[in-house]
């Protein structure tokens, strides 16, 4: 039976001290909800390996705001052809390459919080190599001011798997039928839902909890294989 991990930063490594400020340069906007009433733009929904450069429509995708219901929606189906086929695109999905700044010295991962994750290209294809199942990276575009600064590639983490229904509380109300917004925290102790996860992935997010990064056993055995630093392995329960 597969082993399932909950990726994250590990904090207790102060080898490197890179660090980046950016944002991915598409994005769909948010949306304030005339059902639920909520205003929103869904984090952890973020695809760098979609190029949005050859839409003729690719300007409305530039400026981070708020849009009706029915406006995200017509923008949304512009971009959709363009997803993965699993997709679901919810408000504030973004899209290629991270632009800002970047400065330090990068490790082999780099975090920003626990939902974003660099990789250097090398340490990418090493993983790939050792038979990591799944692991695309999409480039950044983030500037540095020394000389010969690392390629820094983010990996495309798709929501595919679910949180199982049992370590979500019962009073949580269901998705909102117009928005699709989801009002969950994240538990304490989260379970996953066995039937919902990705058979041929090797890493992918919650798809109830975007911001979860997840790695099988296979994942973590290639990282540790390896002697990559930066990154803590916590199992989680299926059921």
């Amino acid at each position: 039976m597969t082993r399932f991990f909950w990726l994250r930063e590990d904090r207790a490594v102060t080898t490197y001290d890179g660090e980046f400020n950016a944002a991915h340069k598409w994005g769909l906007p948010g949306v304030t909800c005339p059902t639920c009433g909520a205003t929103w733009g869904g984090a952890g929904h973020d695809y760098p390996c979609v190029d949005l450069s050859g839409l003729p429509e690719v300007d409305e995708f530039v400026r981070a705001r708020l849009e009706s219901v029915s406006e995200f929606t017509r923008l949304r189906e512009l971009v959709r052809p363009l997803a993965p086929l699993r997709a679901t695109l919810p408000p504030g999905t973004n899209f290629g390459p991270l632009v800002g700044r970047a400065l330090g010295e990068f490790g082999p991962f780099t975090w920003l919080g626990d939902s974003t994750l660099l990789m250097q290209r090398d340490i990418l294809e090493q993983l790939q190599d050792a038979g990591v199942r799944g692991l695309l990276g999409g480039r950044t575009e983030l500037r540095f001011r020394k000389r010969n600064p690392p390629e820094l590639l983010e990996p495309q983490f798709e929501p595919l798997g679910q949180l199982h229904p049992d370590c979500i509380p019962s009073d949580t109300p269901p998705p909102c039928l117009t928005c699709g917004r989801l009002d969950l925290t994240r538990p304490d102790e989260p379970i996953l839902d066995a039937a919902s996860l990705p058979q041929e992935l090797d890493l992918f997010r919650v798809g109830n909890f975007a911001t979860m990064l997840i790695g099988t056993e296979r994942f973590m055995h290639a990282v540790q294989g390896l002697g990559l630093i930066g990154m803590t392995f916590r199992e989680l329960p299926t059921r």
